[in-house]
């Protein structure tokens, strides 16, 4: 079973404070998120090491923007934030 057979997607914004690196500029900016919430009741035609997957998974939101584009400067940068993975 594939991972996505456990989860219902949604796709979210959340607002981030981050500065630039070339300019300094220090703005509010729109980071996209995809939300992962687990499924009421499990995919039919799972095995056991499946069943026991589902039962151990939990809701989480993956980064889907790695990159931002300054609004001052337009230069494009990283986020500075190691953090692409947030468990809920």
């Amino acid at each position: 079973m594939n991972e996505r057979d456990f989860f219902d997607e949604r796709p979210e914004t959340k607002r981030a404070t981050y500065s630039c690196p070339h300019c300094r500029e220090r703005t509010d900016y729109e980071v996209r998120w995809l939300r992962r919430t687990k499924k009421k009741q499990p995919p039919r035609g799972m095995n056991e090491q499946d069943r026991a997957r589902f039962q151990n998974s939990r809701d989480y939101m993956v980064r889907v923007d790695d990159v931002l584009m300054c609004q001052r400067c337009r230069k494009r940068f990283d986020i500075p934030n190691a953090q692409s993975v947030v468990f809920i």
